[in-house]
């Protein structure tokens, strides 16, 4: 991904509410899955910690993101933005073209 593409994801998460919180029992295998689905459907979606997780919200962020093969597009502070790619069919989101492709 590149930065253009990063910076198009984050401006598209601006506006957008969390729409799963991680708590004290962390990643569960129940909300890992509701997270892959989720990403299935929307392509983009922000992840909010909750304060009583003990767990680093960055290295959160890189383990869902390899349990749902998507990337992380930013952690800022308690929330995290993911990204992962739909199919043609479920494309949604139309990144901006990488430099030097046409």
């Amino acid at each position: 991904m590149t930065s253009k593409q990063r910076a198009y994801l984050k401006s598209l998460a601006m506006t957008m509410e969390p729409i799963f919180q991680i708590g004290k029992s962390s990643l569960t295998p129940e909300l890992t899955e509701a997270v892959s689905e989720a990403l299935a459907r929307r392509e983009l979606i922000k992840i909010s910690v909750l304060q009583n997780c003990m767990d680093d919200p960055h290295e959160l962020a890189q383990t869902v993101a390899e349990r749902t093969r998507s990337q992380v597009v930013q952690v800022i502070g308690k929330k995290i933005v993911l990204y992962r790619e739909g199919k043609d069919k479920n494309k949604k989101i139309e990144l901006p073209a990488a430099a030097g492709k046409k």
